[in-house]
């Protein structure tokens, strides 16, 4: 092989190689190539993700999402349950190509993985035995507050100055207030509200603390460098939205029907646009 045929076959190899990368970068080809969208959702945490009493299928608000993103990218949707601290590192190995947990944004988890267009706005709440005369975040800094581990409720109490107890589900988190092991839990406005509204009639009763411990927006995880999937996923969202398809599968899951009794008063947003103090 002569020098000049050497280097164009070298130049061919270094565009070829180019070329490829970014396609194996991007999931967008290979999910629509597979003809299956794999969604990360929690394993049990209802109402966003949790296995049907009856039939043990994978059932709520998160679910509902990805089998609509789904059906309108014309794939199925595999769903696979992971614990909270396993939302970011799946997404990031590739292991799924959507985390669809409730995932916060947040300047850590910016750094591992790309998020879509907030959904919606959540908070942050703390609920506390009703004997508790406190009213305040600030009464409890230095205190010991439960949450489920690698959360952003586990972010909230450090940011508050309190202690965290962490445990791998928000049941136990609950049982070490009703235990005493902690003097509140830390979890999103749905649970809070779901817990608070079960202690009324069985074990400790609790309250919430008006003030939210932070506020958070809300979005879809996925892999970094997949700037294809990334501009599908927010199209898809915004779409559902004009739809209102959000809406429905919010007021089924969420809304004043239920027991949790939410309206969804945002829209989906790009991030540059909310006013919000990032958690770090």
């Amino acid at each position: 092989m002569s020098l000049k045929t050497l280097s164009l076959s070298l130049a061919l190899g270094a565009a070829a190689l180019a070329a490829a990368v970014p396609a194996r970068a991007d999931q967008l080809a290979d999910i629509m190539g597979r003809g299956e969208l794999r969604c990360g959702t929690f394993a049990d945490v209802p109402p966003f993700a949790a296995p049907d009493p009856k039939t043990r299928e994978m059932v709520g608000f998160d679910v509902d999402l990805c089998r609509t993103i789904a059906k309108r990218w014309g794939v199925k949707a595999a769903i696979t349950p992971l614990s909270v601290e396993a939302r970011v590192p799946e997404v990031k190995l590739g292991r799924v190509d959507l985390t669809i947990a409730n995932l916060a944004y947040t300047l850590g988890r910016a750094e591992q993985i790309q998020f879509s267009d907030p959904y919606y706005l959540a908070k942050e709440m703390l609920a506390v035995k009703a004997s508790d005369p406190s009213t305040s975040k600030a009464d409890y800094k230095g205190k010991r507050l439960s949450s489920t581990k690698g959360s952003t409720s586990e972010l909230a109490i450090r940011m508050n100055g309190s202690e965290p107890l962490t445990f791998q589900d928000t049941g136990s988190a609950f049982m070490a207030v009703q235990q005493n092991k902690s003097l509140g839990m830390v979890a999103n406005t749905m649970t809070i509200t779901k817990l608070v509204n079960e202690s009324q009639t069985r074990g400790v009763k609790l309250k919430m603390i008006a003030e939210p411990m932070v506020y958070q927006p809300i979005g879809i995880g996925m892999k970094k460098d997949a700037p294809a999937l990334l501009a599908k996923v927010n199209e898809t969202l915004r779409a559902m939205d004009a739809a209102g398809e959000i809406d429905a599968a919010w007021n089924k899951w969420l809304g004043p029907d239920t027991e949790y009794k939410l309206t969804r008063a945002e829209k989906v947003t790009s991030l540059s646009e909310l006013k919000f103090e990032p958690i770090p």
